[in-house]
């Protein structure tokens, strides 16, 4: 077990003049402590019972000292080989198991979280090596006593679970397993979107806070997590982590999180109470949207006072919310020029509560209205004739048009109406691929985006990459490449300065295939994709959307999920007006809307919610409600869409039930008061 490495020989902590040369000298993810030979110790010893018990005994002695040490002493500025410590506890295989998890883990999880920012990163680059065996050890250990702690304690909204120090602890130290998991995936640090040239103008008007004198806050603009500013990453870079992120997520204790009291937390920022929002990895889509919608509905409100402020101190009459007046048969026009005008005016009033009335109808909006709008505004902006987008059959997605002739204003608008749907939690049906989202969060467009962007383009790219014989001779391709105008007409694009001239060969073939993506994806969009994403931060821009959410959770949040479960729909379903699980006309209900087809259950989605998309989390989050809506009659069956109620006449027979609830999905336009 002896080992004369210098590794081995420079592992005493802080041992005079030449242990601090041995920790100048190593490189950010070293330290002076041969992991391979703890690995062999711990392998012999752990399989001695009482061994064990010292080890464990020995834990839950040094914890609090480690705890003191780093709190009050700053030790690890001292003698940065105070890691040691921590790097040898956690190779220990054992620390999961029952023993462990009563007294020693969560002691050693609180002291490990007092390391400073310098000590958590170098951790995460050390820990970035290992396999992704290890890295899930390490996982399942934190995540173990965290699921421990909340099965055990019985949480709730007097006894937050923000105020246990095992489960804060234990998520501080999974957030430097996290970064970890991104440091040793596969990372794309390069292709970043550059940022827009001009700043999203502010309001002109002051803010509330303005008003009453105070400084405004967070002018600093969108939060960015401390580890990743001390590591220089992003999650976005990574394209696949050592394990799936999903393995971070702790559905126990999202079922326990109280989500208002966290989000408080996470908006005051004070040290005594931790936010799990600070730690966006552990929570599922559904508890981070709950926590966007928070931040959505009070930056209403917040613009609501400051409307009202303005009213007393000015004498103004102005409109506390967003408000649209709409032509059915002209939804573009009167939508897309009142928000220009809007966002050319005052910006911030895109971050009122959005309120939509269609000429000539009664219908008051209390959201269902809105969803109807974004529905029918999406229909005709992706409407091929129309030209903005294309729309590929093979892949059923759009994607910008290089050749449109409309101007940046539009697509800045679309951007506008895509921020306005989270921001009002409506759900779009928008069929963009990933690359979109990942540009919108940041990311270049690269070769391995194509798969789903472009599949055809993308196979034949990489069986030129993988072709084993002569480019040159037997495929006689240059850098100049060829596409097609709205009207069929070839277009020539060099993708280097006399491509026409310049043969792709075997040594230069991965050059042709990244600028030729690099061109499909962004160069030929620029332009339309730069003014589509300014549309979208002017209503995003000081949400915290993209500090919580990744690319493809981003899709879930303005697509909702396309996973329809109706079964998951009835077992959360209330009644009322006499109804109730077990009448007649309900169990009839079931089965009539089980036997539909996938379109009509779409078209009943539609009807009574307004959308034909599940919310995040499946159809079990959405609360319906089926009414009562007196006997028996020839009356078609009715639907608040802005509360997800379903008004049911009794119906004498299963065939009228049937036959009733068919013509009202399938015919059912318009609103009107009931």
């Amino acid at each position: 077990m002896e080992d004369d490495s210098p590794a081995a020989s420079s592992s005493r902590i802080g041992e005079g003049p030449s242990g601090e040369n041995d920790v100048q000298k190593l490189a950010p993810d070293e330290v002076s402590v041969d992991i391979e030979a703890v690995r062999r110790i711990y392998e012999r010893l752990l399989s001695n019972d009482k061994i064990e018990a010292a080890f464990l005994n020995a834990l839950v002695y040094l914890s609090p000292n480690i705890e003191c040490d780093l709190t009050y002493h700053n030790v690890y500025s001292r003698d940065p080989n105070y890691l040691n410590l921590f790097v040898i506890v956690m190779e220990n295989s054992n620390l999961h198991s029952p023993e462990y998890l009563e007294i020693a883990l969560p002691q050693f999880c609180k002291a490990m979280s007092k390391l400073p920012l310098a000590a958590q990163a170098k951790l995460a680059r050390l820990w970035s090596h290992y396999s992704a065996e290890q890295i899930r050890r390490m996982v399942e250990t934190f995540q173990q006593l965290i699921t421990y702690k909340v099965i055990f304690m019985e949480f709730n909204s007097r006894n937050l679970v923000n105020d246990d120090d095992a489960v804060v602890g234990a998520t501080k130290c999974l957030k430097i397993v996290y970064y970890a998991n991104v440091l040793g995936g596969d990372l794309d640090m390069e292709h970043n979107e550059e940022e827009d040239e001009e700043p999203i103008p502010e309001s002109s008007e002051l803010t509330l806070q303005e008003l009453l004198g105070e400084e405004r806050r967070n002018k600093k603009g969108p939060r960015v997590d401390p580890l990743e500013t001390e590591l220089g990453i992003r999650t976005n870079d990574c394209r696949r982590p050592l394990i799936p992120f999903e393995e971070f997520v702790n559905e126990p204790l999202n079922e326990v999180l109280e989500m208002d009291k966290d989000y408080t937390f996470f908006k005051v920022e004070t040290e005594n109470k931790f936010s799990f929002m600070t730690c966006p990895f552990i929570l599922n889509a559904v508890t981070k949207n709950l926590g966007l919608y928070y931040d959505n509905r009070i930056r209403m409100y917040s613009e609501r006072r400051i409307t009202v402020l303005y009213s007393l101190v000015q004498g103004q009459q102005l409109n506390p919310y967003l408000r649209l007046k709409v032509r059915r048969d002209h939804i573009i026009d009167d939508a897309l020029v009142r928000l220009e005008m809007i966002a050319m005016e005052n910006p911030a009033d895109l971050k009122k509560q959005l309120y939509v009335e269609f000429e000539g109808e009664q219908g008051v909006d209390e959201g269902g209205v809105s969803k109807e709008f974004f529905q029918l505004v999406v229909e005709e902006i992706f409407n091929p004739d129309i030209g903005m987008f294309t729309y590929d059959e093979r892949t059923k997605l759009f994607w910008f048009n290089p050749s449109s002739f409309e101007n940046e204003g539009q697509y800045t608008l679309i951007g506008i109406v895509l921020g306005l749907a989270i921001y009002n939690n409506c759900i779009l049906d928008v069929h963009f691929p990933m690359v979109v989202y990942r540009k919108l969060m940041g990311k270049k467009g690269t070769f391995r985006d194509l798969a789903d962007a472009n599949p055809v383009l993308y196979q034949s790219l990489k069986e030129l990459l993988e072709y084993e014989g002569s480019v040159e001779e037997d495929m006689m391709i240059t850098f100049q490449i060829s596409q097609t105008d709205l009207f069929g007409n070839p277009l020539m694009y060099d993708l280097r300065e006399n491509g026409d001239k310049i043969p792709v060969t075997n040594e230069n073939r991965k050059d042709f295939v990244a600028q030729y993506a690099e061109y499909m994806l962004n160069k030929s969009v620029e332009k339309q994709f730069k003014a589509f994403r300014r549309g979208f931060h002017m209503v995003t821009n000081e949400s915290p959307l993209k500090y919580l959410f990744r690319p493809e959770e981003i899709e879930l949040l303005i697509c909702g999920s396309r996973n329809l479960d109706f079964l998951a729909l009835e077992e959360t379903t209330e009644y009322d007006g006499g109804y109730n699980r077990h009448s007649r006309i309900i169990k009839e209900f079931w089965e009539t809307l089980h036997s539909f087809g996938e379109e009509q259950k779409r078209l009943f989605l539609q009807f009574t919610t307004g959308t034909d998309r599940a919310p995040v989390g499946g159809l079990g989050k959405l609360k319906m409600i089926i009414a009562k809506n007196g006997p028996d009659t020839d009356r078609l069956p009715t639907s608040h869409t802005c509360f997800n109620v379903l008004l049911l006449p009794e119906y004498s027979s299963k065939e009228k039930l049937r036959e009733r609830l068919l013509k009202a999905i399938t015919y059912a336009k318009g609103f009107g008061m009931l």
